[in-house]
């Protein structure tokens, strides 16, 4: 079994979809990661270890981060989507709570440790963080927030020597667009306007995030990285 409290990259929303295809290319990169999030837990694998975690409850995140005195990266990709039901107050108010307040905890409860240890964090933003969503307002608005989350804790983090940067993922090929991918008129509308004609795989997103997380990207900090497949210059 292997040691969570030795972890040294914590990644939120990580028991399926891009979360834990992050989670498992920083494990395959010989770093050792500690996934958290809610529902089955997968098995562990080599330097990657699962936990539950629920970003809205705010002594629970503060007891995870703590647990980590070496956590060195953050990547908070935990995230809901609710279509078509968010223009309830109430589930539009859930949204927001689990991708943007949920963010904000961990990013405020890690930031003593990533002091300490000169760390990054990596929020995964969204392609509607530039564009509006008719049936989604919960998440456009919470993944826009995302993206000025990120700008902001960039400036009021980096006399810490903290970085922080954020991924705009396109259209992802996860559960949360298999309804998207099954609809074939919307899913040929999608890749009608993705210059790469595909729909993205989570694993896309491992570069980026490796990347960002590296020395390589030493002197960049609040910039958002889009990873569409070119869908937000058409």
């Amino acid at each position: 079994m292997n040691d969570q409290s030795s972890a040294s990259v914590l990644v939120t929303g990580a028991t399926s979809g891009i979360g834990q295809a992050i989670a498992r290319g920083f494990a395959d990169d010989g770093q050792s990661v500690l996934a958290v999030g809610l529902g089955e837990l997968p098995p562990e694998e080599a330097n990657l270890s699962y936990g539950e975690l629920d970003v809205r409850d705010e002594a629970a995140v503060r007891e995870t981060v703590r647990a980590l005195p070496g956590l060195k990266v953050v990547i908070n990709a935990a995230g809901i989507i609710n279509r078509g039901a968010e223009h309830d107050p109430a589930v539009f108010e859930k949204v927001v709570d689990i991708n943007l307040n949920g963010t904000m905890r961990v990013c405020a409860d890690a930031r003593p440790t990533l002091a300490a240890n000169k760390g990054a964090i990596i929020n995964i933003a969204s392609m509607l963080s530039y564009f509006g969503g008719g049936l989604v307002p919960g998440y456009a608005a919470s993944k826009g927030g995302v993206m000025q989350l990120t700008k902001s804790l960039a400036i009021a983090y980096a006399t810490d020597g903290i970085r922080v940067n954020a991924l705009a993922p396109g259209w992802i090929a996860t559960p949360l667009t298999d309804g998207l991918r099954s609809d074939s008129e919307r899913s040929a509308a999608i890749l009608g306007r993705t210059p790469m004609g595909r729909w993205g795989a989570p694993e896309d997103l491992i570069g980026p995030a490796l990347f960002l997380a590296s020395p390589a990207a030493g002197f960049v900090t609040g910039a958002c990285l889009n990873v569409d497949g070119g869908y937000a210059v058409m």
